[in-house]
């Protein structure tokens, strides 16, 4: 097989896959507006009902200061991240028994989309990705 078969091969695994699943950021932060009741983002964020989520990306399960988390979550050994994220967010409750959490996004693009979105904050809630 030639290099050039090979790349093309490989594109198309990853394309077939959804690895290569496009992520918009702006449609992201129209879908974070779902978000808002619960969860705040930014330099001003504050735990609401639901954490604030800067800074998730690396962060444990359970890790937002002052945030009063279920001891599911809390006891959860997830750290946060893409995969786990889009595991979560089709069905909170399937991936972390016992959640406060019931908002779920089964839509697979608008999860990459949202995930987009919230992974470029950093811990101070400024945009760094």
């Amino acid at each position: 097989m030639t290099m050039k078969n090979l790349i093309a091969a490989a594109v198309l695994i990853v394309t077939s896959t959804g690895a290569g699943a496009a992520q918009d950021v702006e449609k992201g932060a129209d879908s974070f507006k779902k978000c808002l009741l619960c969860h705040s983002i930014g330099p001003n964020a504050l735990n609401k009902l639901g954490p604030e989520l800067n800074g998730l990306d690396g962060r444990k399960s359970g890790g937002a200061p002052n945030f009063n988390y279920s001891d599911a979550a809390r006891n959860s050994s997830i750290i946060w991240g893409e995969a786990s994220f889009k595991e979560y967010m089709p069905d909170p409750k399937a991936k972390i028994p016992g959640t406060k959490m019931i908002f779920a996004i089964k839509n697979e693009q608008e999860v990459n989309d949202l995930w987009a979105y919230i992974r470029q904050f950093g811990a101070g809630g400024n945009i760094e990705k």
